[in-house]
């Protein structure tokens, strides 16, 4: 099986491998802080606390190990900003990989979701066999939408889906780029 970078540098960006427990009064604090908007669109933050963020610094490795999830903290000069992952959804095909993303509200607006997203797709095209790349949001989060668009990617498909967050209208919207769409930007410049 093939990994993608543990670490990616990105000019003052970096997207490294999140450190366990070392990470959590970091991650915890930076969440906590971030709430109010995350609970607006992502369903695992309602029920956000010490313990959630524990399991999911304990899950890390094992997931990254099997090839399901690959996260990474988003850090900004050394801080941790957000978060994002490539992962496989049990109902994806194996030649496909999901891209998810969030920031604290001051880290917003500067472009940072979609140079972490874009590094992200590069390494998805390094693993074998992986033919596409989707993001996924509700449609109503038009932030989160904006960085599939800016990076080439289009509309596959929209879906009903139960609202899961408060912000939520219960469509998603899936953005999707293949191999061959990603060589042929990159070809462009």
């Amino acid at each position: 099986m093939d990994f993608p970078q543990p670490v990616i540098e990105l000019d003052g960006l970096t997207l490294r491998r999140f450190k366990g427990a070392a990470d959590l009064d970091e991650l915890f604090q930076v969440i906590e802080e971030s709430l109010e908007h995350l609970r607006q669109w992502m369903p695992w933050a309602v029920n956000h606390s010490l313990a959630t963020t524990i399991d999911f610094l304990a899950r890390r490795p094992e997931n990254w190990e099997s090839g399901q999830e690959f996260a990474y903290a988003i850090t900004l000069d050394g801080a941790i900003v957000g978060a994002c992952g490539l992962f496989r959804r049990d109902e994806t095909p194996d030649n496909g990989r999901e891209i998810g993303y969030w920031l604290h509200p001051a880290a917003t607006g500067r472009g940072l979701a979609t140079r972490a997203a874009r590094a992200l797709v590069e390494q998805a095209f390094r693993l074998s066999g992986v033919d596409y790349v989707e993001i996924m949001h509700d449609v109503a989060n038009r932030a989160s939408g904006a960085v599939p668009a800016r990076l080439g990617f289009t509309e596959h498909l929209r879906r009903p889906s139960e609202p899961a967050a408060l912000a939520e209208t219960g469509e998603d919207q899936i953005w999707r780029l293949t191999r061959a769409q990603a060589e042929l930007l990159a070809a462009k410049g």
